[in-house]
């Protein structure tokens, strides 16, 4: 089985940036998907951003261009880099790993096989 810790998040004015880390470890495997989730305060879970295929990137319409996800292979470490944070982005983040099949499963979180605990970002006005 795979694990995965979230690390990075905290407290930050709006405008400001943070980089999230979920590091992964057990029966780690390159062919997994690494998807960013996040859920506020009232709300569902959310697709943020996914990696697959190697390097292809996917993005939410609400997060894209703000947000950039990527990887380090050798550290089987996957980063969410989060640029001109706004209140709304106010959330617990996770990490998942999984492996859709499908186009559209990427951004479905029941696709996701592994999660991690999360880590809470708060974005102040």
């Amino acid at each position: 089985q795979m694990q995965l810790a979230e690390s990075g998040g905290g407290l930050v004015q709006a405008g400001g940036s943070l980089r999230l880390s979920c590091a992964a470890s057990g029966r780690t495997s390159s062919n997994y998907a690494m998807g960013w989730f996040r859920q506020a305060p009232g709300k569902e879970r959310e697709f943020v951003a996914v990696m697959y295929n190697g390097a292809n990137t996917y993005y939410a319409d609400s997060v894209k261009v703000r947000f950039t996800i990527s990887r380090d292979n050798a550290k089987n470490t996957v980063y969410l880099q989060m640029n001109s944070l706004k209140p709304d982005d106010t959330a617990v983040y996770y990490c998942a790993a999984g492996r859709p099949v499908y186009r559209n499963d990427y951004v479905r979180e029941n696709k996701y096989n592994y999660w991690g605990q999360g880590t809470q970002v708060t974005v102040s006005s």
